[in-house]
């Protein structure tokens, strides 16, 4: 009868209930390490995290599997030797096997009590120092007990450690590879986002023809191209709804020219008087608000063509401000020659000034240098939301800068700073160093005309290469 134990790893020696050796498995801390926010490197640490658990798992497996393999034919082999050595002894009468033992005093007790029952078995026990000890015992017809001692040969260690080499290396390439599939995948994906990002940053900039779908491109169809389709149905359905707005205005304000006009023109007709001044004033305002309107609607449109000319510049700021308000101060610190719409960018200087009129403080303020246009004023400065979103139709700003006027100033002068391929922008003048709970001492608004200005289509002309010429 063969005897099966298993020793537990906190007591060397003591016999257990499988069939191979235990060992206490040492679980390696994880250290945390900063991993980088983009979706490229979340997703590839995500596979060599699951690829190093795996192949971790796989080798422990693998390890304790040939252990106990090994151990077992190493037990086999201790069991088919005592049984020589048993015959040999019955044969000869005398102990003559290598290695073999009568009543060994060292022979495990538990394996004793098993042979004193009368079974045949053998015993695996781990001492001090790690080495791993393969027992086996038989009871012979005399009573004495035959034992044989063999020590886990070398070679089994050798192969234990080549196995262990060669599962460590397939783990690191395991995780590798992981991570280069990570890598790939997620740069794939993360590229599509990237697009897809960048054409619905251009659709919600007002750009009619983009399209995040074609943007992203790729023939493999994934959840990137369902929300491209949905994102694009959006856009689809916001322009469809923005354009009949923008021809409602449109109409609205048209049909409103008509009665408008009449009615100034009755009103010019009354006898002069208080009265009739109120009623003239109304109306007026009346009618800049229709045609404002109008265009307005015709911007939104993007139907606007510029009439370029050339024109030096700071000649023609210093000669329009001068017309419209002789106490507004004009520097001219570099003259240059542009290549504009006269009628839009005066459309914009003058809009720029209404409003630092209306809304800042005295001294009212132009400089022109080089391409670059500032108006500012000493007042209280632009409203928050303006500086942070634009100007916005029919919203004249915070209590501060509130008063007369319907909001369409700075939208037109936008507009048309669009349609002149210019760029509008608008801040406020601190002290140096001061925080943003601070008053401002004024507002800045800052033109800059392109180099090369849009042509009569709307497109704008491609720009020598430079590369080739000679200097």
């Amino acid at each position: 009868m063969r005897g099966f134990f298993r020793r537990r790893s906190a007591s060397p020696g003591r016999p257990s209930e499988g069939r191979g050796p235990g060992r206490p498995v040492v679980r390696p801390g994880i250290r945390t390490l900063g991993i980088r926010s983009g979706l490229r490197w979340k997703l590839s640490a995500a596979i060599a995290l699951v690829g190093a658990l795996v192949a971790v798992a796989l080798s422990l497996v693998v390890h304790n599997a040939a252990r106990v393999s090994m151990l077992d034919n190493a037990r086999d082999l201790a069991d088919d030797r005592v049984l020589i050595a048993q015959r040999n002894y019955e044969l000869s009468g005398r102990q003559n096997f290598p290695n073999a033992k009568i009543d060994d005093p060292e022979l495990p007790p538990e394996l004793l009590r098993k042979v004193e029952a009368g079974r045949r078995a053998t015993y695996v026990s781990e001492g001090p120092d790690g080495v791993t000890d393969i027992w086996a015992a038989v009871p012979l017809k005399d009573g004495h007990v035959l034992s044989l001692h063999s020590g886990f040969t070398d070679r089994g260690s050798d192969i234990l450690k080549d196995l262990d080499q060669a599962l460590v290396i397939g783990s690191i390439a395991v995780v590798l590879g992981g991570s280069a599939l990570g890598v790939l995948i997620g740069g794939q994906l993360s590229r599509r986002l990237r697009k897809a990002a960048a054409a619905a940053n251009e659709v919600a900039k007002g750009e009619p023809d983009v399209r995040v779908r074609d943007a992203i491109g790729g023939v493999v169809r994934d959840e990137t191209d369902d929300l491209a389709s949905a994102v694009d149905a959006m856009a689809d359905a916001l322009q469809k709804r923005l354009e009949a707005e923008r021809r409602v205005t449109a109409d609205i304000a048209h049909e409103l020219r008509t009665p408008v006009t009449g009615l100034l023109t009755a009103a010019e007709l009354l006898p002069p008087g208080r009265p009739t001044e109120l009623v003239l004033d109304r109306a007026k305002a009346m009618r800049t608000l229709v045609e404002d309107v109008l265009e307005v609607a015709r911007l939104d449109g993007a139907s606007e063509r510029a009439e370029l000319q050339d024109i030096m510049l700071g000649d023609f700021v210093t000669r329009r401000v001068a017309a419209k308000g002789p106490e507004v101060a004009v520097q001219v610190v570099h003259e240059s020659e542009v290549t504009t719409d006269p009628r839009r960018l005066e459309r914009v200087l003058f809009n720029l000034l209404a409003n630092a009129a209306r809304h800042g403080r005295p001294p009212v303020e132009v400089s022109v240098e080089g391409r670059v246009i500032r108006v500012r004023d000493h007042g209280p400065g632009f409203p928050e939301d303006l500086l942070a979103e634009g100007p916005s139709r029919f919203r004249t700003g915070a209590a501060d800068r509130a008063g007369r006027g319907h909001g369409l100033g700075l939208t037109i002068a936008a507009g048309q700073a669009r349609v002149l391929g210019a760029r509008l922008t608008f801040r406020n003048v601190r002290p140096a160093g001061a925080p943003e709970h601070v008053p401002a001492e004024g507002a800045v608004a800052v033109l800059w005309l392109p180099e090369h200005a849009p042509t009569n289509t709307g497109s704008y002309p491609m720009l020598p290469d430079r590369a080739g010429t000679a200097s």
